[in-house]
């Protein structure tokens, strides 16, 4: 039957409840307390539950004695669309377990349920890891050839240490951080599962396959904390007598891409991304070209460079001058003098802080906080265990406790400092201190995450144009993924430099997180592109450089150069290179290529695509071989076009056109990549 005015299916019996609308369904078993969630694509989650630890177990909906539907499937209209929502209550005879509510809702229209729990009891309830789905047999499609490979897909946590996203291939046991998805690597087919909320708990998806092609666990929990998420603590326990999950995100797909693009944008639901509208960040940043040898000459030379050799650089008639960690090699004068001189080239200012992080040495401890008038030392703001004891170094720095109010007083300090100097932009870097696990100054804020979202809260308020009377760019570097919507931007890999390593290595996060641009984040950040040479590096090859600045364009994207133009090769390549027109249009767009194949295990890509419309796509591809040239042949229907057509083939950088049919045969040369435009004729 129809429920209501909703086109939903829904059958009940007394031991059975099932939603259906088309794309996906729900199944309740009544009698065993566990539920089926099922794909019209074929992939089905079979006899999942609920479960909590409870005195030092794991305990679920199977453990529960009686399972009721409470009342009747209820009408809802939100974000998401027209749907209903389902409540089914758990509960023990003898009340040894606490109540538990399992929250299910299906809409008219889109594969995918949400799901939510939540523990009550009239006493206190402590726990720290809550799985919303817990599975041991998961259906997925048949595989439509030989190569297509299930494969389950780790997220990282963040962007530290040089982490990546990964493609694992059964049999495989891995853990994934707020999202992830179990797919076929030809046909495209699968789930996209993860949370849509992250104020409180760090969600894991833990996956194991075994080596007959069978996903045998999927467990979707609230409570994560390893080695990936930096944390030397388990996960913070919630308290209270009622306790709720994370939002969990279960979607069917018969493009796995697809899937990961839609739990982007269900995320903007629940917390739109923070509002920009002044377009593409194009600009420089410092580290890249001086690092610690930052000074006042560099900065305004580079603003001088942008003014009279590459004038097209720019977006909106804007270009950021961006100052990088050790600024304070510069006295507040120089300071002063250099975003005037900025000011005066008209480009706009950028600075750099570590608002969550210290720097210095136990004899350090007890110096005064900036801005608490001498009420906190170091000391005092430092993240500690239970016992007391300060946290373990992360990257070289200590954690600083967002909670505590001598931490509110210095960023009050340090922002009111940086809107009175004029700046514009500030990336804010290791931003993962924030999110670690610790006992916090507020009593009330027990997990990791939830100190984190507090922290940043407080950070986007003191940013806000309304208190700022201008726009004001905010950009995380080495940071939790999550939560999203107190920053513009997101560094979506760790330090990447010019080489090809460190391009292939970039365009592994964007290869698997290309979807948090413009609906997660406005935009992702593919870190300081350099042309030529990093400080203290060794000098790249013109086709690195190249590549480094292809990969940059396709990325979403801020655009932040990185070399020092008081060289001549450096300043040489950004002449030839920033004048053409029609790359640079890419780059405005503030749009993410999309990958067109899974690469394999650590790996990237090689090949993206950006769709205009059905008749034109972009096409970037890449050689990350720096000894070998390389062919790639590109299948048209692959890209999404009809293979049938006769294209026009645009390549960007040479300028050239050519006539393509079915097939696009790329020829590179060693660490070449090339930019394509194709067009259907006529």
């Amino acid at each position: 039957m129809t429920e209501g005015n909703i086109r939903i299916d829904v059958e009940q019996s007394s031991s059975l409840l099932r939603l259906d609308n088309g794309s996906a369904s729900v199944q309740f078993d009544l009698q065993q307390g566990t539920t089926t969630y099922t794909g019209a694509n074929g992939t089905e989650v079979r006899d999942a539950s609920v479960q909590f630890r409870w005195q030092g177990r794991m305990v679920g909906t199977r453990n529960y004695q009686k399972h009721t539907l409470t009342g009747t499937p209820a009408q809802v209209e939100d974000g998401f669309g027209k749907g209903l929502h389902v409540t089914i209550l758990h509960e023990m005879e003898d009340a040894t377990l606490p109540s538990l509510l399992q929250h299910c809702f299906l809409y008219e229209e889109g594969s995918f349920v949400l799901i939510r729990a939540e523990l009550s009891s009239s006493e206190q309830l402590k726990i720290n890891r809550f799985a919303v789905i817990q599975s041991s047999s998961v259906i997925t499609p048949a595989e439509s050839s030989g190569d297509d490979d299930l494969t389950v897909l780790r997220v990282p946590f963040d962007n530290d240490k040089w982490v990546r996203y990964a493609a694992y291939t059964l049999p495989c046991e891995t853990e994934s951080y707020e999202a992830s998805a179990i797919y076929r690597r030809e046909s495209r087919q699968g789930i996209v599962v993860g949370s849509l909320t992250h104020e409180l708990w760090k969600t894991g998806i833990r996956v194991k396959g075994n080596a007959s092609g069978q996903i045998e666990n999927l467990e979707v929990f609230g409570g994560a904390a390893s080695e990936l998420t930096r944390d030397s603590l388990p996960h913070g326990y919630v308290t209270g007598s009622k306790i709720v999950s994370p939002l969990v995100w279960l979607g069917f797909d018969t493009d796995y891409r697809d899937g990961l693009e839609a739990f982007g944008r269900a995320n903007a639901v629940v917390a739109p991304a923070l509002e920009w509208k002044e377009g593409v960040p194009f600009g420089w940043n410092s580290w890249s070209a001086a690092a610690d040898q930052l000074d006042y000459d560099l900065y305004t030379a580079t603003s001088n460079f942008f003014k009279t050799d590459v004038p097209l650089f720019r977006n909106e008639d804007k270009v950021y001058v961006n100052f990088d960690s050790f600024w304070t090699n510069l006295s507040k004068q120089q300071i002063k003098d250099a975003v005037e001189l900025v000011h005066s080239n008209g480009h706009k200012a950028g600075t750099y802080w570590t608002p969550f992080a210290f720097w210095g040495g136990p004899a350090e401890f007890d110096r005064e906080v900036e801005g608490t008038e001498g009420r906190y030392t170091y000391k005092d703001l430092l993240l500690r265990d239970l016992e007391g004891e300060v946290l373990p170094d992360l990257d070289g720095g200590l954690a600083i406790d967002p909670t505590h109010p001598g931490t509110l007083q210095r960023i009050d300090w340090y922002t009111d400092r940086f809107i009175a100097e004029g700046f514009d932009y500030i990336k804010m870097d290791f931003m993962g201190h924030g999110a670690l696990e610790g006992k916090h100054y507020d009593s009330a804020i027990t997990t990791g995450m939830a100190a984190y979202h507090f922290g940043l809260s407080y950070l986007e308020e003191r940013l806000s144009p309304e208190r700022v009377g201008r726009p004001f760019f905010i950009n995380l570097s080495i940071a939790p993924i999550f939560p999203h919507q107190f920053a513009h931007s997101r560094r979506v890999s760790c330090d990447a430099f010019g080489t090809l390593h460190d391009t292939e290595y970039m365009l592994n996060s964007l290869s698997h997180g290309w979807w948090l641009n413009d609906s997660v984040y406005r935009f992702n950040d593919p870190d300081h592109c350099v042309l030529y040479k990093s400080y203290n590096h060794e000098a790249t090859t013109r086709e690195e450089g190249r590549s480094r600045l292809n990969a940059s364009v396709i990325s979403g994207t801020v655009f932040l150069l990185g070399d020092d133009y008081r060289v001549e090769e450096a300043a040489s390549r950004a002449r030839e290179w920033l004048s053409n027109e029609s790359v640079l249009e890419v780059a405005r767009l503030g749009k993410t290529f999309v990958p067109v194949e899974s690469p394999v295990q650590e790996g990237s890509t090689n090949v993206f695509a950006l769709h205009e419309d059905q008749h034109k796509v972009y096409v970037a591809v890449f050689n990350y071989n720096a000894a070998q040239p390389a062919v790639r042949n590109i299948d048209l229907q692959r890209l999404g076009l009809d293979a049938g057509a006769k294209y026009r083939i645009f390549d960007l950088w040479e300028q050239t056109d050519k006539e393509g049919q079915g097939n696009l045969s790329v020829d590179l040369e060693p660490a070449q990549s090339k930019l394509f435009r194709i067009e259907i004729k006529n």
